[in-house]
């Protein structure tokens, strides 16, 4: 699996145009959250990097996978259902497609190496903006697939 950089104009392009592809009847194909949730759940780790959201992270998963931190932006594919931390679970929130598609929309199209003002992740620590950037990548990949985009 190639990984792409999200600050490269052309990835970013490519992968608004799959967000576009959505719609509020978007099936999942694994996983437990909606297409809104799913939406809102990708933008929380996009914010932490932003400095537009505050993540504490939990204390469990912060000792442990800083071990795994490079599976963040490697080339190998995430499994489905991996755990998530609790702070980024939506499952428990009604979401609205619109509304969290524009934010997304956003925060795609500013997320630059001039925007992101956070360097440490909320479990994972400290990131390059190369790091981040792949990984944020990455995170949308794996969710975009999840909803057949």
């Amino acid at each position: 699996m190639e990984i792409k950089n999200l600050f490269d104009p052309e990835v970013k392009k490519e992968i608004i145009e799959r967000i576009n592809k959505l719609t509020p009847e978007s099936q999942r194909n694994w996983g437990k959250m909606n297409v809104a949730q799913m939406l809102a759940h990708v933008q929380v780790p996009m914010g932490v990097a932003l400095g537009t959201h505050i993540v504490k992270g939990n204390w469990l998963m912060k000792l442990i996978l800083p071990l795994f931190k490079k599976a963040l932006y490697d080339e190998k594919p995430w499994k489905e259902g991996l755990p998530t931390d609790k702070t980024f679970i939506m499952t428990d929130q009604q979401k609205d497609f619109d509304a969290e598609k524009k934010d997304l929309l956003k925060k795609v199209d500013i997320y630059s190496e001039t925007t992101m003002i956070n360097d440490k992740h909320p479990v994972f620590g400290k990131l390059t903006k190369e790091q981040w950037s792949k990984a944020t990548w990455k995170h949308l990949d794996h969710h975009l697939k999840q909803f057949g985009v």
